[in-house]
């Protein structure tokens, strides 16, 4: 199905024991929920990669008797125009000193994503969801103004998403990297998507989550 442009990417931190939400102070929102809306410009880009493995082919007796795929190494890179540095922090896993000063802690917090965008007559909107990864910045270009031109440098992130055993349709399958949702079937239900990419999500708490 073909989709137009970014909607909107939503994005939330999971504890790493319990694997639900977290809200409040630790978290990213008092829901645990956040959305990249315009207060920080919106997000850019969100190119997702490596959404399958690749092939491989089995020859035997002059013919391929068996092709299979590789497990699936999703990264989504993302460009955000003017992410809240606290926010962003958070996302990467670094420390505040409690004076102004952040530092890398050796250890990602797991983050959960939702990306969303509308199809081509805008009635509905596809869903890639992602319910355990990691982000990272790994690059910041700083270039000077000119005297004509402002040079952003602008967020870009990289996210590693993880295999999530609650994707699982049945218990010995592989833990997939993503869940896709349409709202044009007829048994879309978007609480049951938040609270299944966020768990711990209630409904309660953001009413202009994804898909409102």
């Amino acid at each position: 199905m073909a989709t137009v442009g970014l909607k909107m990417v939503t994005v939330g931190l999971l504890d790493s024991i319990t694997k639900q939400l977290i809200k409040g102070e630790n978290g990213l929102s008092e829901s645990g929920i956040l959305e990249i809306d315009d207060r920080y410009f919106g997000t850019k880009t969100a190119n997702i990669t490596g959404l399958e493995g690749s092939i491989v082919k089995v020859p035997g007796n002059n013919k391929i008797q068996e092709s299979y795929s590789n497990p699936a190494a999703t990264q989504v890179a993302l460009t955000v125009n003017n992410l809240d540095e606290v926010l962003k922090s958070k996302l990467l896993g670094e420390v505040s000193d409690g004076k102004g000063g952040y530092t890398s802690s050796g250890a990602k917090p797991i983050v959960a994503m939702i990306i969303e965008s509308p199809t081509i007559d805008y009635k509905n909107s596809v869903f890639f969801g992602f319910g355990d990864g990691i982000m990272q910045e790994t690059t910041r270009n700083n270039e000077s103004n000119t005297d004509t031109t402002q040079n952003r440098a602008t967020d870009g992130l990289t996210y590693a998403a993880n295999g999530c055993d609650r994707f699982k349709v049945k218990e010995n399958d592989n833990a997939p990297t993503y869940k896709k949702f349409f709202t044009a079937d007829s048994k879309f239900d978007k609480d049951a998507m938040l609270k299944a990419v966020f768990p711990g999500y209630a409904a309660t708490s953001s009413p202009s989550g994804p898909g409102a």
